[in-house]
């Protein structure tokens, strides 16, 4: 086989009712729009996009981004019904979250999909999301899958695995800026324009 598919998995953001005139939502309809209109995507799967408040506890992070739960400490203290202290209270915090549902679903869905009725050669899957560690892994038994993390971040562990492993041939790449920049859309496609902030 020579011929590609592109899948490509995403949620459409919602408009936030806090910030009504957020660029975001209206900035990745010209997007997605884009890649249709070039040709740059087979599928554009839709999963959901959800914002809500989640509470846990005050926390700051350490050299590998793991979380330090806050307890008191001057300046900072917490004192009990007699004004003894308590080393050991907890500060929660409610914040609020944003985040992509059913993406790493769909791409794993397309991914065992294709793979085995026999769509596809070989595979290529970007992201970082160890939630797809099992699907990539059975994919690798039957195909030679490349494994391309687009974040800073180091590869997570899951995704790992060994260019021999099933059928072999496999690899992996992290993108750089140099990646990106050479990989553009054009700056306009028919009607569609590169929204200014881009």
């Amino acid at each position: 086989m020579s011929a590609t598919r592109v899948v490509y998995c995403t949620a459409r953001i919602k408009a936030d009712p806090s910030e009504p005139n957020a660029p975001g939502p209206r900035e990745q309809h010209v997007y997605l729009r884009a890649l249709e209109a070039a040709g740059s995507a087979d599928v554009i799967e839709l999963g959901n996009y959800v914002s809500r408040v989640a509470t846990a506890p005050l926390a700051t992070a350490n050299r590998r981004g793991r979380p330090v739960i806050t307890r008191p400490d001057w300046p900072i203290m917490v004192k009990d019904a007699a004004v003894g202290d308590v080393p050991d209270a907890m500060f929660m915090a409610s914040v609020a979250r944003r985040e992509e549902k059913g993406s790493d679903v769909n791409v794993a869905s397309h991914l065992l999909l294709d793979v085995l009725q026999g769509g596809v050669d070989a595979a290529v899957v970007i992201s970082n999301d160890s939630d797809l560690a099992f699907p990539i892994r059975e994919a690798r038994l039957r195909v030679p899958v490349g494994t391309v993390n687009p974040t800073r971040s180091m590869l997570a562990g899951d995704l790992k695995g060994d260019q021999a492993d099933g059928v072999g041939g496999h690899w992996w790449h992290q993108l750089d800026a140099t990646d990106l920049t050479t990989c553009q859309l054009p700056a306009t496609i028919g009607n569609l324009t590169k929204p200014a902030p881009w």
